[in-house]
């Protein structure tokens, strides 16, 4: 007989490799641990931001995938050379920038489990405890931020609504938009939904327009509502009644608030229970999007920031983003789940099965968007029960009081103002005009635009430098940095290295200005 041709021969190789060999999952997994905790250990040593220009990887890497396997030695010193170079690292202790990855060795560790099990639970047949787990943990979370029982399960049915865990805010948005839409289109007809407004401020994260795009909103019947400094650019009732009442006059019919607790740009919070109000008069559904500050409501000194929530139909927040669960994990609860169902739910033979039927069990499939889903409670109970409540609020404490302490750095140097006051724990501040013009000016147009291209360029320079990362925002047309502590190893001389950092970069850009007014 003939030999076999060697194609044959590397299959059969390659085929006789076990994917999920135990002992050799166990060498290369501790290898894995080994490899990141010397990277956390080590983190502080890269430029925050990275330095790599467009299109890098590509000169690094082969043009096609390797036919023969390589070794787990040989990928990590790939990782090492190739990947980390392109990492932005936002578990670096010197990390001020957007808001917070909070990351912690629990949500580590949980998402391993989670991974390691690796269960699609789209509903409580396909894993028991992955449904049954997420629906404890959220009703933990709940009571923990004290929101009302009407947003939690009950042990008797009595309430209709419950937590789930999301992807990201941006679907949480989703889902509750789509809720309401089709639970109003149920009333005057699925003809009208050109008629459907949705409204929130002009400070808003750009995940509620892209989801009204999504859930087929007009976009010209999306209403960003101007806020302003003498609100501390929250949203003012009078001026959303004033649009309500504008719409309801063109025939339009409102459909969906986003009240805001933290706003990305400053921080800025909404008044819940004035906009539910105002709201309520009108039918409109209110979601409460607290995906930043959210967390910090565990804390009691905080937690007024969230009053009125009780009239509001939905709240979410990011435990992904300041409380120490790895990404992604958003919390959203609902006065209503019944809403959410009707809107998100199908029901194929392939999927029916006699727990579904008795009606005593939650098929998260059913207040999502994708049917598939992850075990994501599994990361968020790690971190509850390896840190407990006294020990998160510790922790979040610790992040406002570095602010605080920043903030006051700030205030010792006359170059520098307070943008917009501080509400958690992150600063927004720039140079003031009298330190780029050097002499008392009057405020015009021409001083606000070089004032913010100075601030500009301090920022560029200070991240260019790696040795710290910070973003910027504009509101009200000033151009300010965002200082934001939340990172899980940053401590009191990080913050202080940081001040240190944008002093010098300071002298270094007002000692080569040349500015007259």
């Amino acid at each position: 007989m003939g030999s076999l041709p060697t194609n044959n021969l590397e299959s059969m190789s390659i085929c006789s490799q076990n994917p999920l060999d135990p002992d050799e999952f166990r060498r290369q997994g501790h290898m894995i641990i080994d490899f990141l905790a010397d990277y956390y250990k080590n983190v502080e040593s890269y430029p925050v931001r990275s330095q790599v220009e467009p299109g890098y990887l590509r000169k690094r890497l082969p043009e096609s995938a390797p036919n023969s396997s390589e070794s787990i030695e040989t990928i990590l010193q790939g990782v090492t050379n190739d990947i980390i170079p392109g990492l932005t690292h936002w578990q670096s202790p010197n990390y001020f920038a957007y808001f917070p990855s909070s990351g912690s060795i629990a949500g580590f560790l949980g998402e391993m489990l989670s991974t390691g099990f690796n269960v699609v639970g789209f509903n409580w047949m396909s894993s028991p405890a992955a449904t049954e787990l997420e629906s404890i943990v959220m009703n933990w979370l709940g009571q923990m931020l004290t929101l009302p029982k009407s947003f939690l399960f009950s042990s008797d049915g009595s309430s209709g609504g419950g937590g789930v865990l999301q992807g990201t805010t941006c679907e949480a948005i989703l889902c509750t938009l789509t809720a309401a839409r089709d639970k109003m289109l149920n009333k005057i007809g699925r003809e009208n939904i050109n008629k459907l407004v949705v409204y929130a401020s002009d400070q808003t994260h750009c995940a509620l327009q892209k989801a009204a795009q999504i859930a087929g909103i007009n976009p010209k019947n999306f209403r960003a509502i101007a806020t302003s400094k003498a609100t501390n650019f929250g949203l003012s009732p009078n001026s959303l009644q004033s649009t309500i009442l504008a719409d309801i006059e063109s025939g339009l019919v409102p459909l969906f608030l986003c009240a805001t607790v933290g706003t990305t740009s400053s921080t800025a919070v909404d008044p819940i229970g004035p906009l539910c109000e105002v709201a309520k008069m009108y039918g409109i559904w209110v979601h409460v999007d607290a995906a930043y500050a959210g967390s910090a409501c565990i804390c009691p000194e905080f937690r007024h920031f969230i009053d009125g929530v009780e009239e509001a139909d939905s709240f979410s927040l990011n435990a992904h983003k300041w409380f120490f669960t790895t990404l992604d994990c958003c919390c959203l609860w609902v006065k209503d789940s019944d809403s959410l169902v009707k809107a998100l739910s199908t029901n194929p033979e392939y999927l029916k099965n006699k727990a579904t039927e008795s009606k005593q069990v939650i098929d998260y499939k059913d207040w999502q968007i994708a049917l598939s889903r992850r075990f994501r409670s599994m990361k968020l109970w790690l971190v509850l029960r390896s840190y407990g409540i006294a020990n998160l609020r510790s922790f979040l404490r610790s992040h406002v009081k570095m602010a605080k302490h920043y903030q006051g750095l700030i205030g010792m140097d006359n170059r520098f103002e307070i943008v917009v006051p501080r509400t958690f724990a992150m600063v927004c501040f720039r140079l003031k005009p009298t330190a780029i013009f050097k002499q008392k000016i009057a405020e015009n147009d021409y001083i606000e635009a070089q004032t913010n291209e100075i601030n500009a360029k301090l920022l560029e320079s200070v991240n260019a430098s790696g040795r710290i990362y910070m973003t910027h925002a504009v509101v009200g047309g000033v151009y300010m940095i965002r200082f934001a502590v939340g990172a899980t190893l940053t401590e009191e001389h990080h913050v202080t290295g940081a001040w240190k950092v944008v002093q010098e970069h300071t002298d270094a850009i007002l000692g080569s200005l040349d500015i007259s007014c």
